[in-house]
């Protein structure tokens, strides 16, 4: 089983260490706040007060011995460059960071972060779609161009098959799971039909997506 070391207790980073430990993973936090440390001790496997940036300790703990490493430090840049550095220097396999923006992404980056997460930007981007269609339920960035959404059936969809509807000729797009009202179905079939309470799962290029939002509008 992954060990997960989650470093920073802001927000974010406390998020997705009690998440992570809800799902059974063993997990730990650090942070040099012994409050932010306190709080969160009794939802995580440990919890260490420690400066992430002094290296000889992060390698008492044992930090190359984690399968993955999320930097999830809040405003303080420096502090987040230099840890992705350190843990990524001490060889965790998979070093996850935060950006507060896209400059810092591409620093992170070029010091070698696995991934570098948005989410201010990417939450941002989820809340818009849905404002902007009432159909849209929920969006995922995928890819750099490509998503994957949620939708709720459109009218011209009941009781049709997915293969009367060709979706990814129409769209080109594809479904990945249809929601019934009791049951999931992953991966369906072409001639599963669709149903007026139906939710589908979508994945598709973001501006084929942006095509289905605006059927959506309409409907």
């Amino acid at each position: 089983m992954k060990q997960f070391v989650v470093i920073g207790c802001g927000r974010f980073g406390s998020s997705l260490a009690k998440t992570l430990f809800d799902l059974g993973y063993d997990v730990m936090v650090i942070d040099k706040n012994p409050e932010k440390i306190q709080d969160i001790s009794p939802y995580v496997t440990h919890a260490v007060q420690a400066d992430a940036l002094d290296e000889t300790t992060l390698k008492a703990i044992g930090i190359g011995n984690f399968d993955v490493a999320a930097v999830a430090l809040g405003t303080n840049l420096e502090a987040s460059i230099m840890t992705t550095l350190i843990v990524k220097e001490l060889g965790v396999g998979m070093v996850i960071a935060k950006a507060q923006n896209e400059n810092h992404g591409k620093v992170l980056e070029k010091l070698g972060a696995d991934r570098v997460v948005h989410p201010e930007r990417d939450m941002g981007v989820r809340i818009a779609r849905n404002l902007v269609s009432s159909n849209l339920l929920d969006y995922i960035e995928f890819a750099p161009d490509y998503g994957i959404v949620e939708i709720s059936a459109l009218k011209e969809w009941e009781g049709k098959t997915l293969s009367e509807l060709q979706l990814p000729t129409r769209y080109g797009i594809n479904v990945i799971a249809i929601k019934h009202t009791d049951s999931i179905n992953i991966s369906p079939s072409a001639d599963e039909a669709i149903n007026a309470d139906d939710i589908l799962v979508v994945i598709g290029n973001n501006q084929e997506l942006i095509q289905l939002e605006r059927e959506g509008q309409r409907d």
